[in-house]
């Protein structure tokens, strides 16, 4: 069977070459997103989880204020969701990426062969606490937790984490399986490759005689002020993200990290792309491209924000001359090399997770973090 879905701009198809069921997995990769909804009528319950979710935000009475505010947006975000084809196409880009990522991973690692990937999204199915079942049914005797974001923020990757730490406190039982996490991956050489890669090939399409003139706007969802003052490392991993990627570029063209997708009345991490495309084309700055550097995969963000709101309405009230977006890393076999090479020097290491995910943020609020911290830095591998 194979898994088809049509995005407008993109059309992602994923044949099921590699048989994943035939033997039991000894090894397997969660990968852990957010998720997001297939079909419109799953835009409801998608805002919903998101909304109650207290380790991405937490507000008053938010029991009975995330329902209200889920249901209220829900119209809004159908809207932009029909704009790009009527659904998310993060689940069949992660499907693909990981029959990729394990086709290698069997070639590579025979040792730690059969290798399998399970999907965990936060907020829309497969769940990440279905994956966790799914895998213990499987009899999989080592279990990767590996976040598809390669910068860690409290926020995605620290609340995936805790999803599988409720998991196990709330059944009172332990796990069956070896875990280790995969926390974080902002400079992996593989990676700062893939995104080069994708941003000469689109430098190339601009005119000859503007392309060095070509402004590069690294756009990565931004924070809360709240949440990056409290000591959150997502900030400091994409920038060194993009300093290794432009590093690579050989600073070919000047470049800022801009911020997207701020929402609500409080302070966010700045400067927003939106402010910023203005702000240059007010300067005479015409000529721009768009890098999405903390998403792997195309969703909403780069499909809606990135390719509808920012450059075709926003660049047209701007009188841009020319703004492009560089493809997200999606189907490019590279970046499966990427992922399979992570997991590789994750297995081989034998350390349970990076040396920083055991430190908590300086000035965190919130007492599962240390407790996830905890369970992972004592599996025994």
């Amino acid at each position: 069977t194979g898994y088809i879905q049509t995005v407008e701009g993109s059309c992602v198809i994923t044949e099921k070459s590699h048989n994943q069921n035939s033997r039991k997995p000894k090894t397997g990769i969660l990968m852990l997103n957010m998720g997001g909804p297939e079909k419109l009528e799953d835009v409801h319950d998608f805002l919903l989880r998101l909304f109650m979710d207290t380790d991405l935000m937490q507000f008053p009475v938010q029991n009975k204020l995330g329902p209200f505010i889920a249901k209220r947006r829900t119209p809004k975000i159908q809207e932009q969701y029909s704009k790009i084809g009527g659904g998310s196409p993060i689940k069949a880009w992660t499907t693909m990426q990981g029959e990729g990522m394990v086709k290698l991973l069997d070639e590579m690692c025979p040792e730690t062969a059969p290798h399998k990937f399970y999907i965990g999204f936060r907020y829309v199915n497969p769940l990440t606490e279905e994956a966790i079942e799914e895998m213990e049914k499987d009899g999989v005797e080592r279990a990767v937790a590996f976040t598809q974001y390669p910068q860690y923020s409290c926020s995605t990757t620290g609340s995936s984490l805790n999803a599988i730490y409720r998991y196990y406190s709330n059944r009172a039982t332990r796990p069956k399986m070896r875990w280790s996490v995969i926390d974080r991956w902002p400079t992996h050489p593989l990676l700062i490759e893939c995104f080069a890669e994708h941003v000469r090939n689109e430098l190339d399409k601009f005119p000859a005689e503007k392309r060095d003139d070509v402004v590069i706007l690294f756009s990565a969802h931004s924070l809360p002020m709240s949440v990056v003052n409290r000591g959150d490392p997502y900030p400091q991993e994409v920038g060194a993200t993009v300093q290794r990627v432009m590093e690579r570029l050989g600073h070919c063209n000047p470049y800022r990290l801009v911020w997207q997708s701020k929402v609500g009345p409080m302070a966010w991490l700045g400067p927003q792309t939106d402010e910023v495309i203005k702000g240059l084309c007010q300067r005479g700055k015409k000529n721009l491209l768009l890098v999405p550097i903390a998403f792997t995969s195309d969703h909403i963000e780069t499909l809606h924000e990135l390719d509808i709101e920012y450059s075709q309405i926003l660049g047209e009230e701007c009188g841009v001359e020319n703004i492009r977006r560089s493809e997200s890393l999606n189907g490019n076999p590279l970046f499966f090399k990427a992922l399979a090479d992570l997991v590789r020097s994750h297995l081989k290491s034998n350390e349970p997770c990076s040396r920083q995910l055991t430190l908590r943020c300086p000035l965190c609020v919130n007492p599962t973090c240390g407790q996830t911290k905890a369970f992972f830095a004592s599996q025994k591998l």
